[in-house]
């Protein structure tokens, strides 16, 4: 559901205010807009550890309106308008989005023309009239959305066999349209898609209408939950949807290639199980639908994109994978719904609160269905640990991905090396006071963002006593604390597997 836009008469008085404050002070703010129009757009950031500038500051977004028109070729630019509605936390004169690939050919800013500029991976918007602090505004931008990449900025758009996807994971969603591409700054989505008669669009959310003019179909999809922008997701093809029930009533849609239908049903079909399974865990599903979407195309990973995840359609029509680790990555992606989709992290340095929490539930449906004990799994991770720390820093302090790939975080310490922590966790605390945490973790923060402070503090509390130290040495530090209960682990001098590893550590090209 789109944020209620702003109501006009407010706006106006705001704009009458900042216009009585410059005729009172004429000289001194004809100086300062002197300045102020001198000054050269420059590249903003939140300030992430890790990516400094990512997001941008002075606004929260509330809801993004896309509008993306396909030609029918994959190799040519889609037609795209891309509505923001935010309020601003601080007065602007310029606002900053991100946004690094495309032309763009026109900025209204609550209706008015705006000037642009680019300055670094920033496009730089100033309106009209600036913006007080607390005031509703509506951002429209008019650009293209340019699916073919240089081979040195790969992200966003995904080329299929019959079409496009979407992969915005971490910070490429920029490259497909203007936002504030950070994960603190979540949003509701509303997609419009239009395509050739013969392609199926599907979005994020649930379908709202569709609409048929002469030759091409417009499909709206809206969700009601907010949404980080690197979980968006686009999927047009000469795609089969289907439909099934999944635990109260949910909603369940697959989207599939149409001619490999039949030979992915069986595993289609396990969803709605897998979905009751981590219900038991943690608690409801906490969105309104959930699907696979199989694309024909190489990535080398899976993706949780919001209630439409994103999977290599050969991971499962290659027997070479056997079941139950094609069953354990279905469901480590699954549980992103609750770690990472719900609570969502609020900087980058949060991701071993995603990875290792879907690391976690995958190994424990490999244990509970597969016989694949956990406890195996965290022996070998304890004794590769040490490695994983040196290579990429400790789990809630990654080092920085190196040349500029920003998916270089997504090593294997923010995967069996963070779910070795909350293993360490309920060896520590006992599994009754684990699974309060766990279930009191998605329903405190869900449809928002969390640290790993916040994780800390629950954690405590739950348990009844100060974890502050015991977090400090597992999350912080450069070596791997004594395991508890286990005093015979220790770390190998040699690297040997990990049993199999998580779902985007095994399959993944992100990595350095």
């Amino acid at each position: 559901m789109l944020h209620t836009p702003h109501p006009p008469t407010p706006r106006l008085r705001a704009r009458s205010r900042r216009r009585l404050r410059a005729v009172a002070l004429l000289a001194s703010a004809v100086s300062v807009c002197l300045v102020a129009a001198s000054a050269p757009p420059t590249p903003l950031g939140v300030g992430d550890r890790l990516f400094p500038q990512l997001g941008n500051p002075g606004y929260d977004v509330a809801a993004y309106d896309l509008s993306f028109t396909y030609s029918g070729s994959n190799n040519e630019p889609l037609k795209a308008v891309t509505t923001i509605e935010a309020r601003t936390t601080a007065d602007l004169d310029r606002i900053n989005l991100d946004f690094a690939h495309g032309k763009v050919d026109s900025v209204e800013v609550d209706g008015d023309p705006a000037g642009f500029a680019t300055a670094g991976e920033d496009l730089v918007v100033t309106p009209e009239d600036a913006l007080d602090e607390g005031d509703w505004t509506r951002i429209t931008v008019r650009h293209s959305s340019d699916p073919v990449y240089s081979e040195d900025r790969q992200g966003g758009w995904v080329r299929t066999a019959d079409g496009l996807a979407m992969a915005n994971q971490a910070d490429v969603a920029h490259l497909v349209f203007p936002c504030n591409d950070h994960p603190s700054d979540k949003a509701r989505f509303t997609f419009h898609i239009t395509a050739p008669d013969g392609l199926t669009a599907v979005a994020n959310g649930l379908p709202t209408r569709v609409d048929r003019t002469d030759g091409s179909t417009t499909w709206t999809y809206r969700s009601p939950h907010p949404m980080a922008t690197e979980l968006a997701q686009v999927s047009i093809g000469r795609s089969t949807v289907l439909h099934r029930a999944g635990p109260h009533g949910l909603p369940v849609r697959d989207v599939v290639p149409s001619e490999h239908r039949a030979a992915l049903e069986p595993w289609l079909e396990k969803t709605p199980g897998q979905i009751t399974w981590m219900e038991q865990k943690v608690g409801r599903y906490p969105f309104e639908t959930y699907g696979l979407l199989m694309a024909d195309a190489t990535t080398g990973f899976e993706l949780e994109t919001q209630t439409l995840t994103l999977f290599e359609r050969e991971l499962f029509t290659e027997p070479a994978y056997p079941k139950w680790y094609v069953e354990s990555i279905m469901v480590h992606e699954l549980a992103h719904s609750w770690f990472g989709n719900s609570v969502s992290p609020a900087t980058w340095s949060d991701l071993w609160l995603n990875e290792g929490h879907a690391t976690w539930y995958e190994a424990l449906y490999a244990e509970e269905t597969a016989d694949k004990t956990v406890a195996a799994r965290m022996k070998a991770a304890y004794g590769a640990s040490d490695r994983w720390r040196t290579a990429g820093g400790p789990p809630a302090a990654p080092k920085p991905p190196k040349n500029g790939s920003k998916t270089g975080i997504f090593r294997a310490n923010v995967y069996d090396g963070a779910a070795l922590v909350l293993y360490a966790l309920r060896q520590e605390i006992g599994r009754p006071a684990f699974e309060r945490v766990e279930r009191a973790w998605v329903a405190r923060n869900q449809d928002g963002t969390a640290t790993t402070a916040d994780f800390v503090r629950l954690a405590s509390e739950t348990s009844g006593r100060d974890l502050g130290g015991f977090f400090r040495a597992w999350l912080y530090g450069a070596k791997t604390p004594p395991m508890p209960g286990h005093p015979d682990w220790k770390q190998n001098p040699v690297e040997k597997a990990a049993g199999k590893q998580p779902a985007k550590a095994s399959r993944n090209t992100h990595g350095e």
